[in-house]
């Protein structure tokens, strides 16, 4: 109290003070940011090749790297018409083949491509997957084929990205609904919702708006932001819409609003600590698309946190006379009949609970892991993937893999190519030097100068001309010297050295010599694009194995040591969707650990300060931990593949998310237990702690579920059925489970506290009229209650304040100055009072 008897206000009260008076400075910056972020929404990239994730040391990285920089890399397409005979099939394959922007259609009577009456076209395009020509084609296939039971799987023309921020726009919109419907449930007004939705759509524009600064963001960080964002992040407005509710029952709304915003800033900021941290986690991981999704998250968060802080207590303003007009009746039923069951049941359910905890550890632990989301099924699936498992169920799947090997060396590749089709694991093989050029040559065979002008047709003087200017050009002049009639040269180099000569003019061929080397040359070109640069050559190997198992895996270190034969000192780079799912399966043994560990360890450290103990953070992490290997059982027990990613994701999620549940609950415990027996303060607890778990959690739960039946993408539905299951959980083990453990463990949670003992005044003190109680209190009131836990006393009371505070709402009867605080909480106490008395309880009062 200063001088003129009036309250110093603290730090945080002075900022509280000017967001709130400078709200409409603030509401015209977030005009602008909103105004900016629609804008700059359209700068983001997006990645939709979750494998430009993995570390650039893995060899798929490497490969990847190579392939895209220098080769091309044609559109295909695996078309199926069921209910056709063998005949009609030849027909529809020839007008396949007539089709603009096709260059062939593969089809022949083998049950590779004819069985059960159905038939398979693999159709090959002059473009790329996103090239104009392929997309033309293809929507030509479908139309020729409209008429027909007709299955189309490509990539071509395919805008999966698109596809899925349309699902998701959806999902959204649902989701909203859900939480108008779960926030007036547990509003205090009616008018409170419009404040909360509004300041979660800024701050969830705002994080999008912002994305473009992070470069480029994933697919799965671009999908599920939003709806993480929404349910991690809509507590912060909730605590804060509270505090100004109980604020303003005796205070003017200004003076509520800053009161509000003090108390909520250090709460809440400290609520955020835990999600952030287990989000952290994910940063530490090796396969890149955690950094991704940690900063996009991370960011949303502190979005959030922004608005709570900046932008809502601006809208409680605005809103203040509506909300109270708009105040009704607690919807949420108090859950009594919980509290009871769990203390007659400390000594059973607790027991049973590391029982199942043991059990789903090892269940967990066999969860049936996949590095490829190509054959998992989703609950919604688009025109693609039920065309994939069509064709799959009849005719099996395409394994295929590239092996990138230093160019140059054709005798080396054909020699390779041999070796590999030796195995048994492998269907077949492309490359140049297994391609037949004509009359039983293929392209890398070695022709001399007659050999050459019998092929081609091309006159012996003239091939040797050709033969000699090779040469020259090649500096192999002895090749000249020796007799150029046997020098021998690869054909593919030397029709690809003919095409130069002739478009310089120094070569002219007529009639039909020339239109068969025109088409030659065009074949050839299109061959070189895919299968060879100046540096590197690409073999095309065709696998009889799934494209992800452990034989695979095995056999793909044959493929190298089969090249290592041919190329020692030289790399070889294996590619495809089987070396990607290696590479994926290496990094997730050692993610795997890493983020349980430190996303653990994260929330350990804020709990034990939090707490001031060390038996209660590990009792909490027990349980959430509990919650996390009962999730991920699930998997083992149905026998169904999980994505690695779902797992890393969800288990970073939900135990930075779900621990918030449990501190709920042992923070209410751990006050309520100071003034009334341990029995009775858990019954309290849970009963005050359950509307906050229960908007949170069913919030989280509804996003999840609906992420999981709502999306094809099987990535991002792994994560939503994941992190809905794991929350469900958690709930149900913080408010059956967690109870028993706290009471069984109070004696733990004493003897491992480090708290500082505060010095408190156990002397009963005496207010009269209209009194705010925020705490715990023992001794007399005469008159009536109001509130369960934070409430208004009115009439007279005679307390000892053990935990919390009381707030004189008038001037003492006496007229005097009220006290600022109670007698021992801090250097402001009333002369006359006991100061030296240590207890490990906090108590303060203070007057307005």
């Amino acid at each position: 109290m200063n001088e003129t008897g009036e309250n110093k206000a603290t730090p945080m009260e002075k900022v509280a003070t000017f967001i709130v008076d400078k709200r409409n400075l603030f509401f015209l910056l977030y005009i602008f940011a909103i105004i900016f972020c629609i804008i700059a929404n359209g700068w983001v990239k997006v990645e939709n090749d979750i494998t430009t994730y993995l570390p650039d040391s893995t060899e798929t990285r490497q490969g990847l790297t190579i392939m895209n920089d220098q080769f091309v890399t044609y559109g295909t397409a695996r078309v199926m018409v069921s209910n056709i005979s063998y005949e009609k099939g030849e027909e529809l394959a020839e007008e396949l083949r007539e089709i603009d922007g096709v260059t062939d259609a593969v089809f022949d009577n083998t049950e590779d491509h004819y069985k059960n009456s159905s038939a398979l076209f693999d159709v090959t395009f002059d473009g790329t997957t996103t090239d104009e020509v392929s997309v033309n084609a293809i929507h030509e296939i479908e139309d020729k084929l409209s008429g027909y039971d007709t299955y189309i799987n490509s990539e071509v023309g395919s805008d999966t990205a698109a596809e899925l921020q349309s699902e998701m726009q959806v999902i959204v919109v649902i989701a909203a609904i859900i939480i108008v419907i779960v926030l007036t449930l547990t509003s205090r007004a009616y008018a409170e919702v419009p404040v909360l939705i509004a300041t979660f759509g800024v701050a969830a524009l705002m994080n999008m708006g912002t994305n473009f600064l992070c470069g480029t963001i994933s697919f799965i960080s671009n999908s599920v932001t939003v709806v993480l964002q929404l349910a991690l992040a809509i507590d912060y407005a909730i605590i804060l819409c509270h505090r100004f509710s109980d604020e303003h029952e005796t205070k003017p709304a200004r003076e509520a609003c800053i009161a509000a915003l003090s108390k909520a800033i250090p709460e809440i900021s400290s609520s955020s600590l835990t999600t952030v941290s287990g989000l952290a986690a994910l940063a530490f991981m090796h396969f890149l698309i955690g950094r991704d999704l940690a900063v996009v998250l991370i960011k949303a968060i502190m979005m959030s946190l922004l608005s709570v802080f900046t932008l809502m207590p601006g809208l409680l303003m605005l809103f203040s006379n509506l909300i109270d007009k708009t105040k009704h009746k607690n919807l949420i039923p108090p859950i009594t009949v919980v509290g009871k069951f769990d203390v007659k049941t400390r000594f059973i359910v607790p027991p049973l609970f590391v029982a199942i905890t043991v059990v789903a550890c090892i269940f967990a632990n066999k969860c049936p892991y996949c590095y490829s989301y190509t054959d998992l099924t989703t609950a919604k699936q688009n025109e693609s993937q039920i065309a994939y498992q069509k064709i799959k169920n009849t005719f099996g799947t395409n394994n295929m893999v590239a092996v990138l090997v230093p160019s140059g060396d054709y005798e080396s590749e054909s020699a390779l190519l041999k070796d590999l089709e030796s195995h048994t694991e492998v269907k077949s093989t492309t490359g140049l030097a297994g391609v037949e050029a004509m009359d039983g040559y293929y392209l890398t065979d070695a022709l001399n100068p007659r050999e050459f002008s019998e092929l081609s047709g091309v006159e012996y003087e003239v091939a040797n001309l050709l033969y000699t200017a090779y040469a020259v050009n090649n500096n192999q002049y002895g090749q000249i010297i020796n007799g150029i009639e046997k020098y021998k040269v690869p054909l593919f180099d030397m029709f690809f050295f003919l095409k130069d000569q002739m478009e310089e003019g120094n070569i002219t061929l007529e009639g039909d010599i020339q239109d068969t080397l025109d088409d030659l040359f065009d074949q050839l070109e299109k061959a070189k694009l895919q299968l060879k640069t100046d540096d590197w050559t690409r073999l095309v190997v065709y696998l009889n194995l799934p494209e992800e198992s452990q034989q695979t895996f095995d056999f793909l270190k044959v493929i190298h040591q089969e090249a290592d034969k041919y190329y020692d000192d030289a790399s070889v780079y294996v590619v495809g969707n089987s070396t990607s799912d290696y590479d994926l399966s290496s990094s997730f043994s050692q993610d795997n650990m890493l983020i349980s560990v430190l996303s653990a360890l994260f929330v350990i450290i804020i709990l034990l300060f939090t707490f001031n103990s060390a038996g209660l953070p590990v009792l909490l992490i027990l349980v959430i931990q509990g919650s996390i290997w009962i999730n991920f059982s699930f998997p083992y027990l149905q026998d169904s593949p999980l994505y690695f990613l779902g797992y890393l994701i969800v288990n970073s999620i939900q135990m930075g998310a779900n621990i918030d549940y449990a501190i709920v609950i042992s923070s209410h415990y751990k006050d309520l237990k100071q003034s009334m027996p341990p029995k009775e303060a858990i019954i309290v607890t849970l009963n005050q702690s359950f509307p906050t778990i229960f908007t949170s959690g069913s919030i989280l739960a509804a996003a999840g579920a609906l992420i999981g039946v709502m999306t094809t993408n099987p990535i991002i539905a792994a994560i939503g059925t994941c992190l809905s299951r794991g929350t469900i959980i958690s709930i149900i083990l913080v408010l059956g489970v967690l109870p028993q453990i706290l009471v069984l463990g109070d004696f733990i949670i004493e003897k491992t506290s480090f708290e500082l003992k505060s010095r408190i005044n156990l002397t009963p003190q005496s207010f009269t009229g209209a009194t705010r109680v925020s705490g715990i209190i023992r001794g007399q009131v005469n008159g009536m209650v109001e509130g369960s836990f934070n409430g208004i006393i009115r009439g007279s009371m005679n307390a000892t304040i053990l935990s919390g505070e009381a707030t004189s709402l008038e001037e003492n009867p006496s007229g005097g100055t009220p006290s600022e605080t109670a007698p021992g909480t801090d250097e402001n106490t009333e002369p006359g009072t006991n100061k030296d008395i240590e207890h490990n309880e906090k108590g303060s009062v203070s007057h307005e």
